[in-house]
C-alpha cells in the first residue's frame, strides 16, 4: 500500500510539475505578479453538483503556481497545480484561467482541464467512483481575503468533471478547503 500511494504521488508530480512550468513560462506580466499557493482540502464532499460523496476518503494536500496577469485589463492568470490525496485515493494535477474580482476581499473563479489517476472507466459500480475519462474540466471558486501585499487566504472549491461528455454517467469529484497564497 505504502509502495502504490509513493508511485501514484510520484505520477501526480511528473504531471504537476511540467505543467507548473508552462504555466510560469506563460505569465506575460513581471515575476513580482505571480504567486505560488497551497492548502488542505476535504476529498470527494457531497454536494449537488456531484453524485460522489464517500466511496473516496482522506484529505488532498495541494500546491501550484499562479502567473502574472495575461490580459492586464481582463485580469486573467494562468495556474498549475497538483492536488496528493493522503488515503491513496484520486490525486490529479490540473492547468487553467482564473479571474480575481475585487481587492481586499474576492472572489476567484477559474476553469481548467485536469488529469487523475482515478478510475478512468465507464460508471457500472456503485462502490467505487469511475470519472468515465481520464482528462475532466475542472471548475473552481475561490473567496479570499488580503491580509497583507503578499498574502492572502482563500475558502475553495474545486470540481473535476467530464459534464458527460464521455458517458451519461458523470459522478464528478468535489473538494473544499482553504489554502494560502504568497506572492513574489
Amino acid at each position: 500500500m505504502l509502495r502504490h500511494t509513493h508511485l501514484r504521488m510520484l505520477t501526480t508530480l511528473r504531471v504537476t510539475v511540467p505543467l507548473t512550468i508552462l504555466a510560469a513560462l506563460s505569465a506575460a506580466a513581471p515575476a513580482h505578479a505571480a504567486e505560488l499557493f497551497g492548502g488542505v482540502y476535504k476529498h470527494a464532499v457531497h454536494s449537488p453538483f456531484s453524485l460522489e460523496g464517500g466511496r473516496e476518503r482522506g484529505f488532498d494536500l495541494q500546491l501550484g503556481f499562479r502567473g502574472g496577469r495575461l490580459f492586464p485589463r481582463l485580469g486573467l492568470q494562468p495556474y498549475a497545480f497538483g492536488a496528493f490525496n493522503t488515503a491513496g485515493d484520486t490525486s490529479y494535477a490540473a492547468a487553467g484561467l482564473s479571474w480575481r474580482l475585487g481587492k481586499t476581499l474576492y472572489v476567484r473563479p477559474g476553469l481548467g482541464l485536469a488529469i487523475h489517476d482515478g478510475s478512468a472507466g465507464k460508471f457500472d459500480d456503485p462502490s467505487t467512483i469511475a470519472l468515465g475519462s481520464r482528462i475532466l474540466f475542472e471548475p473552481e471558486l475561490g473567496v479570499g481575503y488580503q491580509l497583507n501585499h503578499r498574502a492572502s487566504f482563500e475558502a475553495h472549491w474545486v470540481h473535476l468533471s467530464q459534464a458527460t461528455l464521455f458517458s451519461r454517467q458523470n459522478p464528478g469529484i468535489d473538494n473544499v478547503g482553504a489554502r494560502v497564497n504568497l506572492r513574489f
